[in-house]
């Protein structure tokens, strides 16, 4: 699989770190966060997001490995392709490509919907249109532009986070415009104990989590546009891991103090539902729903500018591996795969229509092939470390001569991995996700049947990868 040589490198360490944050910081955590919190309680919401953190923070460091030995655009799949086979590389970029461009048409249209809130008369998808429009504009712009742009953007839902652990922070104290008295933890106590849902609620919250740690995995796609990858990629996991956990345990433990239990598990999933909102006018912000709508936009825009950059370099390094036309591979003079990044915005659409027009049909197979494709992308991304350090035994090379590798190998692996079984199994019982996590196996086996009758039984063997 050869590498790409032509796109333009110039990405920093604070652009993908902001790219990564850009595609896991979205309108879950400002609105349904609140929800999960119901789901599990107060204190078994936390549970399940320091476990995610301790998933995704594994993750990372099998990531991290991975990316400074193969810094190429195309990330997690490029590993795939060399390490287990052309046909789990093929079956990875399709199930993130069809992950994202899910996301996209569901951002796209929340975002439209949002727009209605100061200018009703405008159709929603206007507004689509629009947005489509600057996600289009911002990916066709040279690398280091882009990774400006997102950097902006992802920078206003950040700042709008930190502001929210700061004011909350100090209304558990007591210290707000309202007066009220410091509430400290006692929301953490409901009328039906500490853990109100049991350890079943805690485990259905983990994979609320799971998904809302997706996004991480972006920062491997974008190793490939880095000037200096064995230095701007480990700077930039453990940059990208402290933040997150800052950010999203910092955020649900304000909500879960600061909003009554009862008034999470009946709220909507609309702005003015939002534990912002909440949390922002109880401490005297004017406007603040208004503001945080504004936030969400942003942060639609970024996780979609951040999915879109994803699709893209995903076509093209499934062009560069064969397995579609090299119209795909092919750059402008700006280092853009142009034809790959209107496909993928194309696929968006698609999405977007199908959400109307075929809801029950094509949106839920999408929708279904995204979840699933958190955790699948997730375990390949640990088996193909495990598997590539005992190649590296194998040549001789010992693991900590690498510019970067995973002090908790192979703890880091293995519990990815176990943490991904379970979450399917889990998802088994669960009648909401049940239907999903079917059709995502489905469309698993489905790709392997495709690329094997398209390549022949020979190509199912891994490529070797020079240790």
């Amino acid at each position: 699989m050869p590498e790409a040589a032509d796109l333009h490198r110039g990405l920093k360490t604070r652009h993908l770190v902001m790219i990564a944050l850009g595609g896991v910081i979205g309108s879950g955590l400002f609105i349904s966060s609140g929800y999960t919190i119901y789901q599990a309680g107060p204190l078994g919401a936390v549970i399940a997001y320091v476990i995610g953190a301790l998933v995704a923070w594994q993750l990372m460091t099998c990531l991290g490995e991975l990316a400074v030995q193969m810094p190429e655009s195309g990330g997690f799949h490029v590993y795939a392709h060399r390490i287990l086979g052309p046909g789990t590389g093929f079956t990875t970029a399709w199930l993130y490509w069809l992950c994202w461009v899910a996301a996209i048409g569901s951002e796209l249209t929340a975002s439209g919907l949002l727009m209605q809130r100061w200018f009703p008369g405008v159709p929603v998808w206007v507004w689509c249109a629009v947005f489509a429009a600057l996600l289009l504009a911002v990916n066709l712009a040279p690398v280091r532009l882009y990774g400006d742009t997102e950097s902006l953007l992802a920078g206003v839902k950040v700042t709008a986070v930190v502001v929210f652990i700061v004011v909350g922070a100090l209304a558990i104290v007591g210290i707000s415009a309202s007066g009220a008295p410091a509430p400290l933890l006692s929301n953490f106590v409901t009328p039906d104990g500490l853990l109100p849902a049991g350890i079943g609620g805690v485990l259905v919250a983990v994979l609320a989590v799971f998904y809302a740690f997706s996004g991480t995995e972006l920062i491997a796609i974008a190793a490939g546009e880095t000037d200096d990858p064995a230095r701007v990629v480990p700077k930039a996991v453990r940059t990208t891991m402290v933040r997150l956990v800052v950010f999203f345990i910092g955020a649900i433990v304000v909500m879960a103090a600061l909003v009554p239990y009862a008034q999470l598990g009946s709220a909507d999933e609309s702005v003015e539902s939002s534990p912002f909102v909440t949390v922002f006018a109880a401490s005297g912000i004017p406007y603040a729903a208004d503001v945080i709508a504004v936030v969400i936009i942003t942060a639609l825009m970024s996780a979609g500018v951040s999915g879109l950059y994803a699709c893209s370099r995903l076509l093209r390094s499934l062009a560069l591996a064969g397995d579609l036309p090299k119209a795909f591979a092919r750059t402008d003079r700006r280092g853009i795969p142009a034809l790959a990044v209107v496909v993928s915005l194309a696929g968006g659409l698609v999405s977007l229509v199908s959400s109307y027009v075929a809801a029950g049909t094509v949106y839920v197979v999408l929708v279904s092939v995204a979840g699933f494709a958190v955790v699948a992308v997730w375990a390949v991304i640990a088996l193909a470390q495990l598997v590539q350090r005992r190649r590296l035994r194998a040549a001789g090379v010992d693991p900590a001569s690498l510019p970067y590798h995973s002090r908790w190998y192979p703890f880091a692996p293995l519990f990815v991995l176990v943490a991904c079984a379970v979450s399917v199994v889990a998802s088994l019982f669960d009648g909401a996700q049940r239907t999903a996590t079917i059709i995502g196996v489905v469309f698993t086996a489905a790709c392997y049947l495709v690329h094997r009758l398209r390549r022949g039984a020979s190509s199912s063997s891994a490529e070797k990868v020079p240790a």
